[in-house]
C-alpha cells in the first residue's frame, strides 16, 4: 500500500472523501412520515383484500429502515426478525439476546426471502413484512406476545419474491421477484397488488428515495440498475449503468457485476449504495476481481467515481473536485486481494456515515467510510464474526456465511444472521462519535487469508461477537451442513483461492459471466486457472483465455456424469477436485492431499444434490403455441430431441465435436472442439447462453443457430418463436 499526494497523475482516485455530496438536510427514515410514496389507483390487483388495520391516534413509530433483509430489528428494539429461508420459518429472536431464548419459528407457507419489521401507532398495529419464494408470496403479520407472529393478510407475488423495501409512508411495499424478474407494487392497507413490470434477470436488492418519488432494483446479474418511477401511478421502467468499481477497472474498460443482493441510501437519499461484486477488477493475483461497494448520484444518476483510464491526468467527477485538496489521501490497493468477500447484506450507520458490509465468504463484517469515492478502498474496520473453525477443513463452526444485518438504534451494536451455521451474533461497532479513522488497504485481516485474523493483528481490526445465539441445527444433518458452509465459504485454500462455490453460482444458479480458461505462470509454477479478463492474466503469457460460461448447478447435477463443458470429469466429485484446482491463481496448496480433495468434494456434492432449491415453475397447461413448439423440438427434422433428451433432464450427456466457429471476440480459440449437451432445465432464466455466452437470448439463439445444432434453418420466424415459447416452459 503506498500513500501519494493528490496532485499526483493517478488513475485511480480510490478512497477521496466526498463527504460534501452528504451533507444538508436530511430525510431519513427516523424523521417520521414523508411524501406519500403511493397512489390510490392500482394498475392490477392480483392479492385477495385483507383486514384494514384499526385507526389509531397514537403517534407513529417509524420502521428502523425501509429496506428488507435476511434479519430485521422490531421497531420497539425488543425482537429480532429472521427470515429462515432454509427451515422455511420466520423467527423471532428477542433481545437482549441470550443463549437461552433462541426465540420461536413461525411456519412460512415456502422458503422466506427478506423480513422487513414496521412501525405503528401502537404496540398493536405494528407489522412485520416476509417475502416468500416459492409461492411468490408477500407476508403480513402482527407481532404477538404469545405466538411470536400471527399472519393478518397474504398477497400472491410472482414466483421468487425475494427482495423487499416500503415508502416512506409505509403504505405501499415494492417486492422483486428474482427468477421470473418481476418487480410489484403492494397495497399494504388493502392487500392487493397495485403493478407489476418486467424487469432486467434477477432483481434482488431495491430501495426507495425518501420523497418516495423512485425506486431502485439491484440484480444478482449484470452490473446495471433498474430505476422506477412513479410508484403510485403508472410505473415508468429505465435502466441506470454502474460500472462496477471502474477504480479498479483495466484502462478505458467498463466492469461486468454480480452478486447484486443489496442496496442502501444515505440519510438525505443523494447517494444510493450497491454492495456487489466486480468481475475482473485489478488487483494482486486477482483472478477473480473484488467486492466493491459502488456509488450512484441519485439527482443525476450518475456514478460517483470516475472511469479509470491509464497515462491520463485524473478525471475527477464534479462531487470530487469540490472537495479534493492537495492534502487528499488516496490510498492505493496493497497485498490484499479483496476487503470483504462475497458481499450479501448492508447497512448504513448514519450517525457515522459508513456502511456495514456483511462477508458470506470471508465470515466478517466490513465498516467503510460511505463518504468516500470508492467505500471498499476506505476501511473503517473489520468485524470477525466466525468462531469453531474446523481444524481440517476451514469452515466456521459458529457464525458463517453471514447473510442479514440490523443496526439498535443508538448505531451502537449491529446484529448478524449467519446462515450456515443458523446463528444470530451481535457486534459492538467502533465509536461512532470519534468519527471514521480509514484503516490501510490490507489491513483489514482475513481477505485472503486461511483463517480470520486477530484483532490485534492489523489497525482496524475488532473484537469478535459479545453475544451469540444459536437459533437451530442444519435441517439435513451434519454431513450436508459441512457441505453447505464450504459450498458459501471462501477461506478454505483447498475449496478455492478466496471466492467460494456461492460467489460464482448464488443460490445455486449462475452469475451470466464468460470467464476465461488460461494456462500461464505464477510463482509457483504453470497452472490452468479461470481469470475474469484478459488483464488478470500476466502480459507475458499472451493470453486471453478460452471462454467458460458459469452452469446453474440447481437442479442440474442429479446425474452420474460426465461433467464440464468437455465431459472431461467423469463424476461430480471429479469435476469439483478439477474445480478446486482452476478457482485460484496458481496452484493448490503444497499441503493438499489427493484426501482431503476427496473428503471436501464429497461433502459439496452432498450439498448440492440436497441442499439446493430449483427455481420455481408455474404447473399449467402449455398454449398453442408451446404446443407447436413441442412438436417441432420432438420432429425428426429439427433433431432437437436426439441430444436434448427429456426422460434424462433435456440431455445426453455426451460430447460431440462441433463445426468450428471464430471465438467471441476478446476470447481465444479452443482448442477442443467437442462439447457436452447441456441440460435444457430452466433454460429459459439463465442467460446468456452457449459456452461462450455469443446468444444473450434465446430468440438470439434459434436464430443465429444456421443448423449448428440440429436443424432449424426450414422453420418459419412463427414455428421458431413458438420453439424459443416452449423452452421457456423446460
Amino acid at each position: 500500500m503506498a500513500t501519494l499526494p493528490a496532485t499526483r497523475h493517478l488513475a485511480a482516485l480510490l478512497a477521496l472523501a466526498a463527504s460534501a455530496c452528504s451533507r444538508g438536510p436530511t430525510a431519513g427514515t427516523d424523521a417520521g412520515p414523508g411524501p406519500a410514496g403511493s397512489a390510490s389507483s392500482s394498475a392490477s390487483g392480483a392479492g385477495a383484500p385483507t383486514a384494514p388495520l384499526p385507526p389509531s391516534t397514537a403517534a407513529p413509530l417509524r420502521a428502523p429502515v425501509r429496506e428488507g433483509g435476511a434479519l430485521s430489528r422490531a421497531a420497539r428494539e425488543d425482537a429480532l426478525y429472521v427470515a429462515d429461508e432454509d427451515h422455511g420459518v420466520v423467527r423471532v429472536v428477542p433481545l437482549p439476546l441470550d443463549p437461552a431464548r433462541p426465540g420461536a419459528g413461525v411456519p412460512a407457507p415456502g422458503r422466506p426471502a427478506q423480513v422487513l419489521a414496521l412501525g405503528g401507532r401502537g404496540e398493536h398495529d405494528a407489522r412485520v413484512l416476509a417475502t416468500v419464494r416459492d409461492p411468490g408470496l408477500l407476508l403480513i403479520f402482527r407481532p404477538d406476545p404469545a405466538a411470536g407472529l400471527v399472519e393478518v393478510g397474504r398477497v400472491p407475488l410472482p414466483a421468487d419474491a425475494w427482495g423487499i423495501a416500503v415508502t416512506p409512508d409505509e403504505k405501499t411495499a415494492i417486492v422483486t421477484s428474482a427468477w421470473t424478474h418481476k418487480v410489484s407494487a403492494v397495497d399494504l392497507e388493502a392487500g392487493q397488488t397495485r403493478w407489476t413490470v418486467d424487469v432486467a434477470r434477477e432483481p434482488r436488492g431495491v430501495a426507495v428515495l425518501p420523497d418516495g418519488s423512485a425506486a431502485y432494483v439491484s440484480h444478482l446479474v449484470g452490473a446495471d440498475l433498474t430505476r422506477i418511477d412513479d410508484l403510485g401511478g403508472a410505473p415508468k421502467v429505465r435502466r441506470v449503468a454502474l460500472p462496477a468499481s471502474p477504480l479498479r477497472a483495466p484502462s478505458g474498460e467498463r466492469l461486468a457485476a454480480s452478486l447484486g443482493y443489496a442496496l442502501s441510501l444515505s440519510e438525505d437519499g443523494r447517494r444510493l449504495f450497491a454492495a456487489r461484486h466486480a468481475l475482473g477488477a485489478m488487483g494482486h493475483a486477482a483472478w477473480f476481481g473484488a467486492a466493491t461497494v459502488d456509488v450512484l448520484i441519485t439527482g443525476r444518476d450518475e456514478p460517483l467515481a470516475p472511469p479509470h483510464h491509464g497515462n491520463l491526468p485524473v478525471l475527477r467527477s464534479a462531487f470530487a473536485e469540490q472537495v479534493i485538496t492537495p492534502e487528499s489521501v488516496i490510498t492505493l490497493p496493497g497485498a490484499g486481494v479483496t476487503p470483504v468477500t462475497q458481499p450479501r447484506a448492508m447497512a448504513y450507520r448514519k450517525r457515522a456515515r459508513t456502511l456495514l458490509v456483511a462477508g458470506e465468504g470471508d465470515d466478517l463484517v466490513l465498516e467503510v467510510d460511505a463518504t468516500a469515492v470508492d467505500p471498499t478502498l476506505a476501511i473503517v474496520r473489520s468485524y470477525p464474526v466466525g468462531g469453531r473453525y474446523d481444524p481440517h477443513i476451514r469452515v466456521a463452526g459458529t457464525c458463517g456465511a453471514p447473510t442479514g444485518l440490523a443496526l439498535s438504534a443508538d448505531e451502537a451494536t449491529a446484529w448478524v444472521f449467519c446462515r450456515s451455521t443458523g446463528d444470530v451474533a451481535a457486534l459492538r461497532l467502533h465509536d461512532a462519535a470519534a468519527g471514521p479513522t480509514v484503516a490501510p488497504v490490507g489491513a483489514a485481516g482475513p481477505a485472503g487469508s486461511a483463517s480470520p485474523a486477530p484483532a490485534s493483528a492489523a489497525a482496524g481490526v475488532a473484537e469478535g461477537p459479545s453475544a451469540l445465539v444459536h437459533l437451530a441445527d442444519d435441517p439435513l444433518g451434519p454431513e450436508v451442513a459441512k457441505g453447505r458452509r464450504l459450498f458459501y465459504n471462501a477461506l478454505d485454500a483447498t475449496v478455492s483461492g478466496n471466492l467460494g462455490c456461492a460467489g460464482c453460482h448464488p443460490d445455486g444458479r449462475d452469475d451470466g459471466y464468460v470467464w476465461r480458461e488460461a494456462t500461464f505462470s505464477t510463482a509457483d509454477g504453470e497452472h490452468a486457472n479461470f481469470v475474469g479478463r484478459p488483464e488478470n492474466i500476466p502480459e507475458v503469457a499472451r493470453k486471453r483465455g478460452v471462454p467458460r460460461r458459469t452452469p446453474m448447478l440447481a437442479g442440474n447435477v442429479g446425474a452420474a456424469g460426465p461433467y464440464g463443458w468437455h465431459g472431461e470429469s467423469e463424476d461430480l466429485v471429479g469435476r469439483l477436485q478439477t474445480g478446486m484446482g482452476l478457482h485460484r491463481w496458481g496452484g493448490l496448496p503444497i499441503d493438499h492431499t489427493p484426501a482431503s480433495l476427496a473428503a471436501r468434494a464429497t461433502y459439496l456434492a452432498m450439498f448440492l444434490r440436497r441442499g439446493l432449491v430449483t427455481p420455481p415453475r408455474a404447473e399449467r397447461a402449455p398454449d398453442e403455441r408451446e404446443k407447436r413448439g413441442r412438436e417441432i423440438f420432438h420432429s425428426d427434422e429439427a433433431k432437437c430431441s436426439r441430444c436434448h433428451v427429456p426422460t434424462s433432464d433435456y440431455t445426453d450427456r455426451t460430447a460431440y465435436p462441433m463445426p468450428k466457429r471464430p471465438p467471441p471476440p476478446g476470447y481465444d480459440e479452443d482448442p477442443r472442439p467437442e462439447y457436452k449437451t447441456p441440460s435444457l432445465r430452466f433454460v429459459g432464466g439463465r442467460p446468456p447462453y452457449l459456452h461462450d455466452g455469443r446468444a444473450g437470448t434465446l430468440a438470439e439463439l434459434i436464430e443465429q443457430n444456421a443448423d449448428w445444432m440440429g436443424k432449424t434453418s426450414h422453420l418459419s420466424p412463427e414455428d421458431r418463436a413458438a420453439l424459443v415459447a416452449f423452452l421457456e416452459t423446460l
